[in-house]
């Protein structure tokens, strides 16, 4: 099916849908094709996923879309919006800017055949076919640029390893990296956003589908593919990913081939991320940004919801800036453009600033000590020996600073050291960072997802404590997550060096800022009425990135008390990334 459409302006451009590209393995994949009207080649912005070309943004996640448009008119300006898919581009606003936009169906999902296996190998050579198939086309410069959200940025990284030939340029705008680290275990406890994930937002919209899943506003043809599947037909065709996924509690090859290879990801890239995306996806920006081998490459860092910035005037200044420097050829600024451009997080607002370096080279990097016996969070406290203990599945306690005697900076990675000890043989540890008003409200923000999100979060489970030491620093400690060292119960006490992601905030004069060490997920409140039309659960701090699956934590094991130890030589401490 072929269609030319009028833009605003004037310009024309041709939509081909259901183009066939053809893999290793004779399956067809689907795509979509947006272009300029007319003969010509043009630079090329692909994306290759599982959510379905066919839905609309506004029908598929109406929430999200209602509120981005309501709050950022600009968004919507200037396109009739007919064509908006869900974390990928509006082809009504590049097209005229002389790119062509394809869109794929990645295997089993929307009009394309096949098995879902969501970001496995085989899904990624796929990609890395529509890449090539895309950089011959007639229409192509040979020039092919990547850049979506969230699933679209997360696979990136993954093909980007394959060093595809035409692959020029990527835009990786909140995409997660480390499948284990970032993704499905936080600390080594498993993460059930996945298994939720794939129900919501995956099997809604699989191939076979046909006339029990949505039909295209745009062409009017079943989004999920003509034929029409049983139950049963429908789950012989895609893995049991959550149960996958379980099986794999340790960083293994599975876990490992569904990760990017850093010294092999050497293409230009964009690397945009979300201050308040924690629990999926900041830590595996600022990862690449420091840790890929491309030698142009770039880190934005902003706040707001997931996929508002992608979107808005703001956010496709620097996409296009970035693209047309690399795709196009354009002596744009683009390479004397700041590597670093942070929207560094006030309580009230985003202050704009560049930099040279992440982390900051400027960063005074600074203990607050716990004392155990007060529940205050100082520079030298934790010297005396003592210990305090919690439920294991409880809120834990909370360690605060008196009000701060002048605004403070905080931006960057931070740590912490506990010293622990388990009535049971292993304790799973969740940190918050927070901050609070002088008379103890907390300070919370919109996050990506979730409107009531703390400062910064870390997770550790103590018998993967065993830290890498050539990938280790001070203030981000890398576990290797390749085996169990359990604890004694009722032993001595071990330390346990625990990642916080990177987060921004300048905390006012007055304020305090705190660590809670906890058994389980952060609440911001036990009810809070938030949802979002695409997760489960109630959004109540964490969004949907929980750690709540009975088979991963069992109450014989993670049940017992969990106790907290210092002084000399057990120093617990929480390591800042201040910012004069």
């Amino acid at each position: 099916m072929n269609e030319v459409v009028s833009l605003a302006g004037g310009a024309q451009m041709q939509c081909e849908f259901d183009v066939a590209i053809t893999m290793d393995d004779g399956l067809q994949l689907r795509a979509d094709v947006f272009r300029p009207a007319g003969s010509g080649r043009w630079p090329v912005l692909i994306t290759c996923g599982p959510y379905a070309k066919g839905l609309a943004f506004q029908e598929g996640y109406p929430s999200a879309w209602q509120r981005m448009v309501a709050e950022h008119p600009d968004v919507a300006h200037g396109s009739s919006n007919r064509f908006q898919n869900w974390e990928v581009v509006d082809p009504e606003k590049w097209v005229p800017e002389g790119y062509v936009c394809v869109r794929v169906d990645s295997r089993g999902a929307g009009r394309s055949p096949g098995v879902i296996d969501p970001f496995s190998p085989r899904e990624t050579r796929d990609f890395y076919a529509c890449i090539e198939w895309a950089g011959v086309q007639p229409w192509s410069t040979g020039k092919v640029g990547i850049n979506g959200v969230s699933y679209y940025g997360i696979n990136q990284w993954q093909v980007a390893s394959l060093q595809p030939p035409h692959l020029a340029a990527m835009c990786i705008w909140e995409g997660a990296a480390d499948w284990y680290r970032d993704m499905t275990h936080h600390g080594g406890i498993l993460s059930t956003f996945w298994a939720n994930w794939y129900d919501m937002q995956v099997k809604t919209v699989q191939h076979g589908l046909g006339e029990r899943g949505p039909t295209s506003r745009v062409t009017g043809t079943l989004v999920c593919g003509d034929e029409t599947l049983s139950d049963a037909q429908l789950a012989a065709r895609r893995c049991d990913f959550g149960d996958d996924i379980l099986a794999h509690p340790l960083d293994d090859d599975w876990h490992r081939a569904r990760s990017p290879q850093w010294d092999k990801v050497t293409v230009p890239f964009l690397s945009a991320t979300n201050w308040g995306g924690q629990g999926l996806h900041p830590r595996g920006n600022f990862e690449g940004f420091v840790r890929a081998a491309s030698r142009e490459k770039w880190l934005e860092a902003h706040g707001l919801e997931h996929w508002t910035h992608f979107y808005t005037d703001y956010g496709r200044a620097l996409q296009k800036r970035f693209f047309d420097h690399f795709l196009k050829g354009e002596d744009n600024g683009q390479r004397e453009a700041p590597r670093v451009l942070l929207q560094v997080r006030h309580v009230d607002r985003f202050v704009e600033r560049a930099e040279n370096e992440w982390p900051l080279a400027r960063t005074t990097w600074t203990r607050l000590g716990l004392d155990l016996a007060t529940g205050t969070l100082a520079a030298g406290a934790g010297s005396i020996e003592a210990s305090a203990s919690f439920a294991a599945l409880g809120d834990g306690l909370t360690f605060v600073t008196p009000p701060l005697a002048r605004e403070t900076e905080i931006t960057g990675p931070l740590a912490a050291r506990l010293w622990v000890s388990s009535s049971t043989v292993d304790a799973d540890l969740f940190l918050v960072f927070r901050v609070f008003t002088a008379d103890l409200r907390e300070v919370v923000f919109m996050g990506a997802i979730d409107p009531h999100t703390p400062i910064a979060q870390g997770w550790l489970r103590a018998s993967h404590r065993r830290l890498d030491p050539e990938l280790s620093t001070p203030w981000r400690p890398y576990h290797t997550h390749d085996r169990l060292e359990p604890l004694v119960p009722v032993g001595e006490p071990v330390a346990l060096d625990i990642e916080l992601w990177p987060t921004s905030i300048v905390v006012p004069a007055g304020s305090r800022v705190a660590l809670s060490v906890r058994g389980r997920d952060y609440e911001w409140q036990a009810s809070t009425g938030a949802r979002l039309s695409n997760f489960k659960n109630e959004l109540k701090g964490c969004g949907p990135f929980l750690h709540d699956d009975p088979r991963d934590r069992p109450r014989a094991v993670f049940g017992g008390h969990t106790t907290l130890h210092t002084g000399p030589g057990r120093e617990s401490f929480l390591l800042l990334p201040v910012i004069d």
